[in-house]
């Protein structure tokens, strides 16, 4: 059997597969008011049918504050569990197991009224100039994490992911470069670190199943963050109960970044080994030999996909052809591939 087709399991839930779809903002809500629709409703069951074993909805907001765009979907109200609800039902009834990643967009946030951040600092000219977040609004944040854990316990998910990548609030306080506070969450790594440390405290208190973390583990940038320095902290993370870390790049500040097959892998392979701690690779892999060589070599333990799912709902299939493994589809479909 191909790697990529081993099971799996992460504190007693059952992956099928190691192919998870990552998240990918959808940006339809068209209500602007974080609430599920139609289109979620057949966007990510799609996935599902199509053979993924586990899908990370996309970015959801625990604050309105903290929304990428007014159109985010987001966990912030009692209102929103049952929509949530629906598409874990809707997923898991074609067989994927289910994750939503916890998220506050902080200085790229493109909403309404001010916005937060560790720093007084805008991404660029496109964005608005954040305040700096009070001690009492961070207390909230933390808050709101908790709390959107707790909806997501309520919604049925199977995996907790918490967004601290991609130059959103979380990784602001991570990133040197964005986070410039002379407080307690300022200055060296385990006080960049406290937000997080906090959160996981609070998302440990009230949810028992797999719980990972998406970090941005090279900022492009001279004074950024690297992959060997990350280590230091997805250990801690690691202290902190997380069972898995999503490796991401980039998106901190503005920055030229090198682009081809597998660029983040090299990331992912560092955190794994030296942490050590499961991860998962991302970052153009479209090809099923590609993802299998990653496997094969112990480089990361989960393959997440995302422009390539979008491309190709069914790439579970294509790949299990390709790679000569048997596995299941749904019987109306079994037809397609044999």
């Amino acid at each position: 059997m191909a790697k990529l087709f081993e099971e799996f399991e992460l504190k007693g839930v059952h992956f099928k597969n190691r192919i998870v779809m990552a998240p990918m903002c959808m940006y339809q809500s068209d209500k602007e008011d974080g609430h599920v629709t139609d289109w979620h409703r057949v966007h990510y069951p799609t996935r599902a049918v199509g053979g993924v074993g586990l899908i990370i909805t996309e970015a959801t907001a625990v604050q309105p504050i903290g929304r990428i765009s007014s159109r985010d979907l987001g966990i912030w109200d009692d209102a929103h569990i049952d929509g949530q609800a629906e598409i874990v039902r809707l997923m898991k009834a074609n067989g994927a197991k289910t994750g939503i990643q916890l998220a506050h967009a902080g200085r790229k946030a493109t909403v309404d009224g001010d916005i937060q951040a560790p720093s007084a600092i805008a991404f660029n000219d496109q964005y608005k100039t954040p305040t700096a977040m009070t001690a009492e609004e961070i207390d909230e944040t933390v808050q709101a994490f908790r709390d959107g854990a707790i909806r997501a316990k309520k919604a049925g998910f199977d995996v907790i992911e918490i967004h601290a990548a991609h130059g959103y609030l979380i990784n602001q306080f991570l990133s040197p470069l964005t986070n410039k506070r002379t407080d307690e969450y300022g200055g060296s790594s385990e006080n960049r670190y406290r937000l997080l440390r906090r959160i996981l405290d609070e998302v440990n208190a009230v949810w028992s199943g797999p719980l990972f973390v998406r970090i941005s583990a090279e900022d492009y940038a001279d004074g950024g963050m690297s992959p060997g320095q990350y280590v230091e902290m997805t250990q801690w993370m690691k202290q902190q109960n997380v069972d898995l870390i999503d490796v991401s790049s980039g998106a901190v500040v503005p920055a030229k970044i090198p682009v081809y097959p597998g660029y983040q892998v090299n990331f992912a392979e560092t955190i794994k080994k030296q942490t050590p701690i499961a991860t998962g690779a991302v970052g153009l892999i479209t090809e099923p030999r590609h993802a299998e060589e990653i496997l094969q070599n112990g480089r990361a333990d989960f393959i997440f996909l995302a422009r390539e799912l979008l491309r190709n709902p069914y790439w579970a299939y294509t790949a299990a052809t390709e790679l000569g493994a048997d596995i299941e589809a749904p019987v109306p479909y079994e037809r397609g591939w044999i």
